[in-house]
Order: C-alpha cells, then sequence, then structure tokens
C-alpha cells in the first residue's frame, strides 16, 4: 500500500472509530481523484442489496471525479474459524464465542492494486470501544463475494 492510500484508509477508518463511538455503524468510502468524496451510508449492513446500492453509487461518485483510489470501511462482527473467515452485521447483542468486532477495510489504488485489511476493537464494560491497530490480510486470499468494497472494486474495474 502506497503512503497516499495508507493516508486516505487512515482519514476513513479515524472517522468510522468516531462514529462507533457514538453508538453509530455506517459504512464509509473515501474517494480519490479530482478531488476527496467520504461518503457514507447506515443502512449499509441491513442486507445485501443495500450495501450493493450504496458501493454502485460510490462507483458512479468515483467516475465522476476520476478516482483513481478509494477506501472502504464498515463495522462487523467476523468469527476466526480453522479454514474460513465468517462475517455480519455488527448487533446489540453479546458477541458469541470466538467473535470480534472489528472494522473490516478495503483499500485500492489503479497503479497499486488492493489491499485487504481489518482493525479490531474490544470494548469496556461501559460500552466504550478500545481500538487496536489495523491489520493487513497478507496470505493469499481471495474474499467473499460479499466483502465491503468488493463490488465498487469491481464497478471501477469491470464496469456494472
Amino acid at each position: 500500500m502506497n503512503h497516499a492510500t495508507e493516508i486516505l484508509l487512515r482519514d476513513v477508518t479515524d472517522r468510522l472509530e468516531r462514529a462507533i463511538e457514538e453508538r453509530d455503524c455506517p459504512a464509509m468510502v473515501a474517494l480519490q481523484g479530482d478531488r476527496t468524496l467520504v461518503l457514507s451510508d447506515f443502512d449499509y449492513l441491513r442486507d445485501d442489496p443495500t450495501a450493493q446500492a450504496f458501493e454502485h453509487r460510490a462507483a458512479d461518485k468515483a467516475q465522476q471525479i476520476h478516482a483513481s483510489r478509494f477506501a472502504f470501511a464498515v463495522p462487523q462482527v467476523w468469527l476466526f474459524a480453522d479454514d474460513a473467515v465468517y462475517g455480519r452485521a455488527v448487533a446489540n447483542l453479546p458477541l458469541r464465542e470466538g467473535e470480534q468486532e472489528l472494522i473490516a477495510w478495503m483499500t485500492y489504488d489503479a497503479d497499486d492494486g488492493v489491499d485487504y485489511g481489518y482493525l479490531p476493537y474490544a470494548r469496556r464494560p461501559s460500552g466504550e470501544p478500545i481500538f487496536d491497530e489495523h491489520e493487513v490480510i497478507t496470505l493469499p486470499v481471495q474474499p467473499y463475494d460479499d466483502y465491503p468494497g468488493r463490488h465498487l472494486l469491481r464497478y471501477l474495474t469491470q464496469g456494472p
């Protein structure tokens, strides 16, 4: 990941951290081209069609500003299993055994390609989130079709 993309990622995850501290859970994307544009959607986690619609709107905006990079982030709950990682939407329910709250992210740069990762966090008894460090997924992986930002990436690189 190049420096400009890392700065964009830090910006969008910092914004999302502040939203999570306020008990909001929007998806956020920062698009960078002729200018930088940050979009958010509070209904993203409701269902797949809603998520795809947001990513399609983001792709339209990205094309309008001639975006060459983006950083997409969304809060989720992941369960790390032996052979896979399972994700679900955040909820006001206790975590189940082995689950981890985190911000899942994807970055794209036209010259450097795609990076995936996550920013884990835990909660104090008061519910206040405590954020850890970014984790970049370095293993050769293929994210699932509905990984946050995947449709945006597809729209930008292959068209609708």
